[in-house]
């Protein structure tokens, strides 16, 4: 039977008795560690050569010697002998030192475990009988597979004394094109505080009964929590020790006020981090394959907010061949920013492209101008969530040929 115990290393004494491969792997996650390392090994590997030059740790290039044990709190031997080893896992066993014994599998009194840092939790896994490494790395994936999925219950179960908030951002949509991070930090939440494009059916519906979801999505015209209500709720949540997710679609620094609350939890001395994820400006076009650069086309592109002023730096946009125009939540705006693109002289066979719902079973592309731009989001019935795209990058036959020229090839 074994007991596995975390122990600290931060500034402890360990000892490395040979120089080889092994001896290389294992001193990149003692130092890792933070642990005091010293070496002895007649010669040494390349790799530890190198990092025994890098943090200009000391070396004695010569054989072990019974006093080399004084002062160490773990000794790891590899020496490539494994009677060697065994003498040197023996004396340690007297002197009370704990000791890993890497080169015959019988471990010595301790052994390195394979594991994986998910947050504030370590996953170990070890063999009790023998040392099996493959075998354990592969467990240590698959658990990693789960917590990266957020199906494994990562969240506290004692309260804590302190509170963080992460402002999660949901990419486009589907749960599957979020970042591992994104999900992990989703597993440990207390509090979702949730905008409406964010991934919300897919990810919330696993959690547990106990997280509070709090809904606080704007819609077109209606915002019934304001920004500031919004920043109440996660620093209250935050400073009563819960971990709170502000849940946002999209990237939280792209038109998602991430800053203004990054602020707000700065003030109110609360821990907060960031998780970005693929930005609706470039995702949303992708799904309709429509690149916002593409060499020899558009070497540049200008993201704009719909519900913002029409800037000079947008129309410029907008009347550079170069340039992608992308704008979000402009579908009330598209009026508006048509006719100030006509009065500032930009063509009016300008490509368009209109789409609906990206990355969701609903999605719709329309393909239009500047110049009928208007009439064919009135005809399609053109509603959010919707993102804009105007420039050649918008040319229906830019990356495949246009349903014509396919049919003369075919001929």
């Amino acid at each position: 039977m074994t007991l596995l115990l975390g122990v600290s290393l931060a500034g402890r004494d360990v000892l490395l008795v040979g120089g080889g491969s092994v001896a290389a792997r294992r001193l990149r996650r003692f130092l890792a560690e933070g642990a005091r390392v010293r070496l002895v090994a007649p010669e040494v590997h390349p790799e530890t050569a190198l990092l025994i030059r890098r943090h200009d740790l000391p070396w004695h290039p010569r054989r072990f010697r019974p006093s080399d044990v004084t002062g160490a709190w773990l000794v790891h031997t590899a020496t490539g002998d494994p009677r060697v080893d065994r003498g040197i896992a023996a004396r340690c066993e007297r002197r009370r030192v704990l000791c890993i014994n890497a080169s015959d599998g019988s471990h010595g009194s301790a052994r390195l475990t394979a594991q994986l840092d998910a947050g504030d939790v370590t996953v170990a896994v070890a063999s009790t009988s023998g040392a099996d490494p493959r075998r354990s790395a592969a467990l240590r994936d698959a658990i990693g597979d789960l917590l990266a999925s957020g199906r494994l219950p990562l969240r506290r179960r004692r309260a804590a004394r302190s509170g963080r908030v992460d402002l999660v951002g949901g990419g486009p949509g589907p749960a599957d094109l979020m970042t591992v991070r994104a999900r992990r930090v989703i597993a440990e939440a207390d509090v979702i505080v949730a905008d409406r494009l964010g991934p919300s059916a897919e990810v919330l519906q696993d959690l547990d009964p106990d997280v509070r979801v709090i809904d606080v999505g704007k819609r077109p015209g209606s915002h019934p929590v304001p920004q500031e209500e919004i920043n109440r709720i996660i620093v209250e949540h935050a400073a009563a020790g819960r971990r709170v997710v502000r849940l946002k679609g999209g990237d939280p620094f792209v038109f998602g006020r991430g800053g203004e609350e990054i602020q707000a939890c700065l003030a109110a001395g609360i821990p907060v981090d960031v998780v970005p994820a693929p930005s609706s400006a470039i995702a949303v076009p992708q799904a309709a394959g429509i690149p916002v650069t593409h060499r020899g086309t558009a070497s540049a592109f200008h993201v704009v907010n719909g519900q913002g002023e029409i800037t000079a730096s947008t129309l410029e946009a907008m009347a550079d061949d170069a340039v992608t125009t992308v704008v979000l939540m402009g579908v009330a705006a598209l009026g508006r920013i048509v006719r100030a693109a006509e009065h500032h002289g930009i063509a009016a066979d300008r490509p368009v492209a209109f789409i609906e719902s990206g990355h969701t079973p609903r999605q719709r592309t329309t393909r239009t101008t500047l110049g009928r731009a208007v009439a064919d989001a009135e005809d399609i019935g053109l509603r959010n969530p919707a993102v804009i795209v105007i420039g050649d990058v918008a040319r229906a036959d830019l990356l495949l040929p246009s349903p014509e020229r396919i049919g003369a090839f075919l001929a």
